[in-house]
């Protein structure tokens, strides 16, 4: 698909120079197993946060993840829609060092990073999230 073609060219091209990634099946195999390791649901279940039943502070969503993974995702929203006043999570990214364990996406920015297990909601546009909205977590993450 285009989507894996893209996601092959930005990212995988820059990890195609690490044994265990050089081909885009491995790739992507690799993403997937990253993806299942992570399994975000779970986690946030076990905090308390649970897919489109409320809204929820961001604090606590970081929260949640840090304690349990002890590194800072980087997390995007849509922002709220006209009338509305929650954020809705479109992404959360996790960043890998090349060694493959999980860092703070908030690292260097000079480093590079060439794993992500990204969770995406169509392509909207995402931006930062707010601190201080309420916060909508979608099933489909």
């Amino acid at each position: 698909s285009s989507y894996r073609k893209h996601e092959w060219e930005k990212h995988g091209t820059c990890a195609a120079t690490l044994q265990v990634l050089n081909s885009q099946k491995k790739y992507f195999g690799k993403a997937l197993e990253l993806y299942q390791h992570v399994d975000l649901n779970s986690c946030l279940l076990k905090a308390g946060i649970k897919p489109s039943s409320s809204y929820y502070q961001m604090s606590a969503i970081k929260e949640a993840l840090t304690r349990f993974y002890g590194v800072m995702p980087k997390i995007q929203c849509l922002p709220p829609e006209e009338g509305e006043k929650a954020q809705t999570i479109g992404q959360i990214e996790f960043c890998f060092t090349k060694e493959l364990q999980l860092r703070n996406c908030t690292a260097l920015k000079g480093e590079s990073n060439p794993m992500r297990a990204d969770l995406k909601l169509g392509s909207e546009e995402l931006s930062v999230c707010s601190d201080t909205l309420p916060t909508y977590y979608p099933s489909q993450v």
